[in-house]
């Protein structure tokens, strides 16, 4: 499929020469090519750290920084929707939402290469009520309540019970889901949220 081409211009005006820049005075016009699929953000992870005297296995604060790999949103910024991912290894890949986890959870290797589905070691999310960390397949996650997360769009809260997620839902709507049935598979609403599929092998 043929490259779309997109002039840059810095300044204004500007001639494009046959080699794809052209200067005159403090003008300058770039041609360039854009990528055959679309750009990915690529959130690096994050190593353990021995000093902080956690297990590896434990789950962290969210830096600042951190970049979810599914949306690319900064999950520190909506911290009691925020998700973690630690390998084996300890390395932790943080998300901003529980349904970005699930999502991730589907595609591992698409969303942080070289990794695998086997090399994650334990999953949390975010308890909706006090923000503790929870570990992710024991959690009662609520579907269809008005609560939007991060993104605006889809929603999985969390809780750390199946009566703090039913009062919940007298107040916002929706039913609880378990994690084992959206390991399974997403509810067709929220899967068809998932970003763009690539074919990375899983």
């Amino acid at each position: 499929m043929q490259r779309r081409l997109w002039l840059a211009v810095i300044g204004t005006g500007g001639l494009l020469s046959a080699g794809g820049i052209a200067v005159l005075g403090r003008r300058a016009t770039t041609t360039i090519a854009t990528p055959e699929e679309d750009v990915c953000i690529v959130a690096p992870t994050f190593a353990y750290d021995p000093a902080s005297g956690l297990p590896p296995d434990a789950a962290r604060e969210v830096p600042p920084d951190a970049r979810c790999p599914v949306c690319g949103m900064f999950p520190a910024r909506a911290r009691r929707w925020a998700a973690q991912v630690i390998f084996v290894d300890g390395d932790v890949q943080y998300l901003d939402s529980p349904l970005s986890l699930f999502h991730y959870l589907q595609r591992v290797n698409r969303y942080t290469p070289g990794r695998k589905l086997a090399d994650i070691a334990t999953l949390y999310v975010s308890d909706q009520l006090s923000g503790h960390w929870l570990q992710a397949d024991q959690a009662v996650y609520v579907h269809g309540s008005d609560r939007m997360g991060p993104m605006r769009s889809g929603n999985l809260p969390a809780f750390a019970d199946v009566a703090s997620a039913r009062a919940f839902i007298d107040l916002h709507g929706g039913r609880t889901v378990t994690a084992v049935s959206l390991r399974k598979g997403l509810p067709a609403d929220l899967q068809k949220l998932a970003p763009h599929a690539h074919d990375t092998p899983h």
